[in-house]
């Protein structure tokens, strides 16, 4: 893995693209052919999402 974002500003463009990033893969998903694998990956990408958020504020 790359080295830890210490940069505010860099912290909150890296949250940005993840969430940009998650919401273009909710806009692909076709409801009628979503399977309990496709939902666990949303929720995956969210647990991550939330912990970088809990990570960036722990080194304040």
């Amino acid at each position: 893995m790359g080295s830890p974002i210490q940069d505010k500003n860099s912290q909150v463009t890296f949250l940005k693209q993840r969430l940009n990033m998650f919401l273009d893969v909710l806009e692909a998903i076709e409801p009628e052919d979503t399977e309990l694998e496709d939902i666990d990956r949303l929720i995956e990408m969210i647990d991550d999402l939330e912990s970088k958020c809990r990570e960036f504020n722990n080194r304040d």
